[in-house]
């Protein structure tokens, strides 16, 4: 087969194959092993294996290839409970035991402080997730531009790609509910493409909340955690794994109170998640977003579980403390940026604001260990780092670490 153009030929040719051991797990989730003393990322393999891959790609410092072969089986290897696992992009690990998974996650939180920050720490075993399979509650299926005279074909983005798409009938992760949702929904698009053919792509939801289920992204849902009950648009952020967010946010708020600190400052507020969650801990907090939709909905929600020591604001990007009126040396602060990580402006703001604790929540800790760099030259030390789990089977997990200044 000829080499797609830009293909680099060494030290392997297009195609190759290998044989190799696996020694270790990526944060990616991907096999990495050696042959011939030649770094190869193995996407699917496990460690402690030999595989048969084929090469599809050399970088300058390591090559990838596509698992061809398992010839010896890691004994943590189990049979992945969806028909498309390895060709669906949405999971790296159903082929491995869960109590794995999380030993994995942990090993790659520490590697990654000490390669990115400098730092070793002890990480403490990740707080698993009490369902490992039906816990989504959003699905977000796609499917791209038909072609002419087509069905339409919805799923998710096939494993490496960023065009191609896997067609679903069903998917673990979500319960039999959202699944039976699936399936009228797919039904109502095929025949809405009978009548009247789509003229691109497009991207669904699916999102089962307390009250239901809604496929409206505008549609105003209801979410328990705890005593609490949250009001937010379907279509919004808010984290999608419920059974694990009780624990969650009781950590996060013991985290944030135990230093003593009499006000909390959470700095990407959202619908109010964790300022509500931890405001019984404090005299007084504060919720600061750059949107003013999620600042009406946090101040609801404030309203609505009759939570009376809490304000949320508008903040603006360049003078994000700017309406805080307490002093940094009595406060806390939460921040959960999205996954590229707080910018740089807001990190000089935080430091110059100078709280006596931070309580850094990440859903990548490749950013969060990139952010830290600046905190630990401020004279911020890391405290605690807890992983939580809140996607089974898959690479990505939550990483709370919280700091001290010195």
């Amino acid at each position: 087969m000829t080499a797609p153009r830009g293909f680099h030929p060494e030290p392997f040719s297009y195609r190759e194959e290998i044989e190799l051991e696996i020694d270790t797990l990526t944060n990616m989730g991907q096999g990495l092993g050696r042959c011939d003393n030649w770094v190869v990322m193995v996407a699917y393999a496990l460690p402690g294996e030999r595989v048969r891959a084929r090469v599809f790609r050399n970088d300058k410092n390591f090559s990838q290839a596509d698992l061809i072969e398992v010839i010896r089986p890691s004994p943590r290897r189990i049979e992945p409970a969806c028909p498309v696992f390895g060709h669906c992009g949405g999971c790296q690990y159903q082929h491995l035991e869960y109590a794995s998974q999380l030993e994995w996650k942990a090993r790659q939180v520490k590697e990654l402080l000490w390669h990115m920050a400098r730092i070793e720490a002890e990480v403490n075993p990740p707080i698993s997730s009490p369902k490992t399979f039906a816990y989504r509650s959003k699905l977000t299926p796609h499917f791209p531009k038909p072609k002419k005279d087509d069905s339409v074909r919805i799923g998710f983005l096939r494993a490496g790609s960023r065009h191609s798409y896997v067609e679903i009938e069903s998917c673990p992760l979500v319960s039999e509910n959202m699944n039976r949702k699936l399936a009228e929904l797919k039904a109502d698009v095929q025949q809405q493409q009978l009548t009247k053919p789509f003229k691109k792509g497009a991207t669904l939801l699916i999102r089962e909340h307390l009250d239901g289920i809604t496929t409206d992204p505008k549609a105003i849902i209801r979410e328990k955690v705890g005593s609490l009950i949250f009001s937010f648009p379907a279509g919004e952020f808010f984290q999608n794994n419920p059974s694990i967010l009780e624990a969650f946010t009781e950590y996060v708020a013991l985290k944030a109170s135990e230093a003593g600190s009499k006000f909390l400052v959470d700095a990407y507020c959202g619908s109010g998640l964790f300022c509500l969650t931890s405001a019984s801990k404090f005299e007084q907090a504060v919720g600061i977003e750059v949107s003013e939709q999620s600042v009406h909905y946090a101040t609801r929600n404030a309203e609505s579980n009759q939570i009376d020591n809490v304000s949320f604001v508008m903040g603006d990007a360049a003078s994000i403390f700017a309406k805080v009126s307490f002093k940094g040396e009595n406060s806390t602060v939460i921040i959960d940026p999205p996954r590229k990580g707080s910018n740089e402006d807001f990190l000089k703001q935080m430091i110059a604001f100078r709280p006596k604790r931070i309580v850094y929540v990440s859903c990548n800790p490749a950013t969060q260990m990139r952010d830290l760099k600046s905190l630990l030259a401020a004279e911020y030390q890391v405290s605690e780092v807890q992983p939580f789990d809140l996607f089974p089977q898959t690479k990505h997990l939550e990483c709370v670490i919280t700091l001290d200044f010195k």
